[in-house]
């Protein structure tokens, strides 16, 4: 007999899970964190043991798609078996979709291992297709080691989906340089408008923030964007660009609310569960797991958890809306 669905208070299912695996990153990306940013104690990460009883409990409860992000997912020791636990779900027909979001630097690695635990699909982090100005955005990062990830995944047979940062000032110029670039690899591209979450001062994510509905105009004056229906499963709204074919997609959530149809939730690598990345307070499920609890009372807690999603998001540059949202800290990459 199968569960009863996860469902919030305003009658939506929840299918959809993002499952951070580790804060730690390769690169410091200067919209994202500080240069010298303290990472977590290791005992406060959930070990990769912990993560797959916890995914695999909402799998059980009806999860449909899981999302492995970061910090960057592939710095984390023996990551793959994480993917392999969770490519048995794919397996068994209880998990439709398992994918990643990478700034692709260890890409080129493990996408075979990846296409063999049964992902078909990753998102990869690229603002910028200067190699100077990569550097610069990144602090160290070496933009060479990200195109060889991506050549490496399609060779691997994964679809590779890139997702480019709205940055004002800093990529403005290379709007139609990487929708050409995308489209010459057979990527679809996502512009991704920029959240006022991580450790950097309001006043520079202000400067930096560009609406998307500008970027789509900008995109305009070249292009003819057609306006598609799909769905896949997370905030983005999709066009096709009649020239090239391929898809563009804009995830605004400050420009353009999408709550009314969010079926996601967001777990950390510290097992704190948020309903909704727009608004204070998670569900603490570390010390649940770290007490042995299994089966239907693990069920219960998560159910609770869902129950207290919210009706939206409060995403916003003012003050306190910052302060808050940054306390939050998490990934910044899409869907």
């Amino acid at each position: 007999m199968l569960p009863d669905p996860l469902c919030d208070g305003f009658g939506r299912d929840v299918r959809y899970l993002r499952v951070s695996v580790t804060d730690r990153c390769d690169l410091r990306c200067s919209y994202c964190m500080k240069e010298d940013v303290t990472f977590l104690p290791r005992n406060q990460v959930l070990s990769l043991e912990e993560l797959d009883r916890l995914c695999s409990a909402f799998v059980t409860l009806g999860v449909r798609k899981l999302r492995v992000t970061g910090g960057e997912p592939l710095v984390r020791r023996n990551i793959l078996s994480f993917f392999a636990a969770m490519g048995a779900h794919l397996r068994a027909g209880r998990l439709d979709e398992l994918t990643l979001t990478t700034n692709g630097t260890q890409l080129a690695r493990h996408a075979q291992a990846l296409a063999a635990c049964g992902v078909k699909r990753v998102n990869v982090s690229l603002d910028t297709l200067q190699a100077e100005k990569y550097t610069r955005l990144t602090r160290f990062g070496r933009i060479a080691q990200v195109f060889d990830g991506i050549a490496a995944a399609q060779a691997s047979g994964l679809r590779v989906k890139l997702n480019a940062m709205a940055l004002k000032g800093v990529n403005d110029d290379e709007i139609f340089a990487l929708t050409d670039w995308a489209a010459a690899q057979g990527c679809d591209l996502t512009f991704i408008e920029l959240m006022p979450m991580g450790d950097i001062p309001a006043g520079t994510r202000l400067d930096q923030f560009w609406p998307l509905d500008d970027v789509r105009a900008h995109l305009e004056t070249r292009f003819r964007l057609i306006d598609t229906g799909l769905n896949t499963g997370g905030p983005a709204r999709y066009v096709t660009v009649a020239e090239t074919g391929q898809r563009i997609g804009f995830i605004s959530p400050l420009s353009h609310n999408f709550c009314n149809s969010c079926n996601r939730v967001r777990l950390t690598c510290k097992g704190e569960l948020y309903t909704c990345l727009g608004q204070e307070g998670s569900t603490d499920l570390r010390p649940v797991l770290r007490a042995g609890v299994e089966g239907e009372a693990l069920a219960r807690e998560i159910r609770a958890a869902i129950a207290r999603k919210p009706a939206g998001h409060a995403f916003g540059y003012g003050p306190c809306a910052v302060a808050g949202q940054m306390a939050r800290g998490m990934n910044h990459t899409g869907g």
